[in-house]
């Protein structure tokens, strides 16, 4: 029995299970599979319907990010711009009150530490926005942060000494906005004083001139 089976499934290329198989169970087997690549196929339209619906929302948000992405930075440089104006305003009162007793004080020391306490008062202002005076006086000169103007000789300084500050340097957030304006010491090195060489004709001269004294001594 056996080898009729062999035989048969060496005649037809069948599986010996599929000739074991009736008819009718074979096409219930093959149906049951179209349904479950049916159901397979239903499950990946779904998720890649979803997958793009996805992707259109991104898009959709990140077209709308573009869109508000620069009104946020208007609106905060807008309120930035607010923010120092507001706070610049008590430094011009305080300039507004000392030009008024200004015109009634006779003491020029008061008007001075009026103008004084104002211009602190202005220091601490931008320190409050992240401004920093870059030092520079006594300082080694850095052209990263100074920019020089002039320069002198003081045999008592070092070499690249900043002198005098003409004008303040100023960072904003740690990024320098202007430098200093300064003038930096230039040390020249001491020569001996040199005289220029002797000419033949003047030491005639010389001598002649001696001579010519002598003999009006002599006369008177």
């Amino acid at each position: 029995m056996k080898d009729k089976k062999k035989q048969k499934h060496e005649e037809t290329g069948a599986k010996p299970h599929e000739l074991e198989m009736p008819t009718h169970e074979h096409a219930e087997a093959k149906k049951h599979e179209l349904e479950l690549l049916r159901h397979q196929l239903s499950e990946l339209q779904k998720e890649k319907d979803e997958l793009f619906g996805r992707l259109q929302r991104l898009s959709a948000d990140y077209a709308n990010f573009q869109k508000r992405v620069p009104k946020q930075i208007d609106d905060s440089v807008a309120y930035q711009k607010e923010a120092m104006v507001k706070s610049l305003l008590s430094v011009l009162d305080n300039f507004g009150r000392t030009l008024q007793n200004a015109q009634s004080s006779e003491n020029i020391e008061a008007l001075t530490k009026g103008v004084r306490i104002i211009y602190d008062h202005m220091i601490e202002i931008l320190k409050s926005h992240g401004v920093e005076q870059i030092k520079a006086h006594g300082e080694k000169f850095d052209p990263v942060v100074h920019e020089a103007m002039l320069s002198k000789s003081e045999s008592d300084k070092e070499d690249d000494t900043v002198l005098e500050e003409l004008a303040k340097g100023y960072k904003l957030n740690g990024r320098v906005i202007r430098p200093s304006k300064v003038v930096v010491n230039k040390r020249q090195a001491q020569q001996a004083p040199t005289q220029p060489p002797e000419h033949p004709n003047d030491k005639i001269a010389d001598q002649a001139q001696t001579a010519g004294d002598f003999e009006t001594t002599d006369t008177e």
